[in-house]
């Protein structure tokens, strides 16, 4: 049997899914991310592999993508983390055909052919009011902790428009939404809003086709997710792992790549033949 691995470094979190050879997931972890990337990809991945009951060795190909990717010295190669999140995203929903990957420092819009390859995107500006920091920083304000904005803003019965596409103008609108006594609950669905109307922007521009998945942190949200079905006016895809679709996609260019060494030189079966052939 072998196994491959991917492993995403993102701003947040650095995460890793192990596959088998018959694209079985058999493991997956997740840690916060600090400042010592090889550090941090090695700890993600022996947590991954404790968990499947695996040495490093039994592992055939290591695939890295995110921010982080270049900085892990044991990878065998480093994919774009837009490249893997499309990968990903098809694998999970075969009529994918735009992808949504909002996180903590951008927001992305992928238009995707039926085998994951990706044939637009675009991304948001610096500003941090188009990703997920922004919501971070709204719930920090309102004194509420990350985990609750989802449900909050579900309860919200009169959304408060966010409309300043600067993060600092956007942070005052709060500030003085609260001070006109609007509650917490109305004031986060503003913020939802704002976020899922520039997302659609971003669609738009890549190309908006039928069947949109949402990957990333965010996608955790449900307000998050009400306000973008409600503003592409469909439903959209939503693992119930969102932040791990990079990793995943990841791992399944790694195998990928290991299938093709193995047709190429099909007497190279040990994990350390195949990880050198490959390379």
């Amino acid at each position: 049997m072998i196994f491959a691995a991917g492993i995403d470094m993102g701003a947040k979190l650095t995460k890793a899914v192990i596959l088998d050879g018959e694209r079985r997931v058999v493991a997956k972890s997740s840690v916060r991310t600090r400042p010592d990337f090889a550090a941090i990809a090695q700890e993600v991945l022996d947590l991954a592999l404790q968990q499947a009951g695996l040495k490093q060795t039994d592992v055939n190909y290591i695939a890295t993508t995110g921010f982080g990717r270049y900085n892990v010295p044991f990878r065998d190669i480093q994919i774009t983390d837009i490249t893997c999140v499309a990968r990903g995203a098809v694998f999970l929903f075969p009529k994918t055909r735009c992808v949504l990957d909002i996180g903590a420092q951008s927001t992305r819009a992928l238009r995707i052919s039926e085998t994951g390859k990706v044939l637009e995107f675009r991304t948001n500006d610096k500003c941090a009011a188009g990703a997920g920091g922004f919501i971070e920083r709204a719930a920090k304000y309102l004194e509420v902790t990350i985990e609750q904005v989802g449900d909050l803003s579900m309860q919200a019965d009169k959304p408060q428009t966010i409309s300043s596409v600067c993060a600092v103008l956007a942070e005052s609108e709060i500030i003085n939404h609260v001070s006109a006594g609007e509650s917490v609950e109305n004031i986060l669905r503003g913020v939802h809003i704002s976020l899922a109307s520039r997302a659609l922007a971003l669609l738009k521009r890549a190309g908006l086709e039928e069947e949109v998945t949402f990957v990333g942190g965010v996608a955790h949200q449900k307000g998050m997710v009400k306000a973008l079905e409600e503003t592409l006016k469909k439903k959209v895809n939503v693992s119930d792992q969102p932040e791990m679709v990079g990793a995943l996609g990841a791992a399944l260019l790694a195998l990928k790549r290991l299938e093709k060494v193995r047709l190429e030189r099909p007497g190279t079966t040990q994990a350390g033949e195949l990880s050198a052939a490959a390379s």
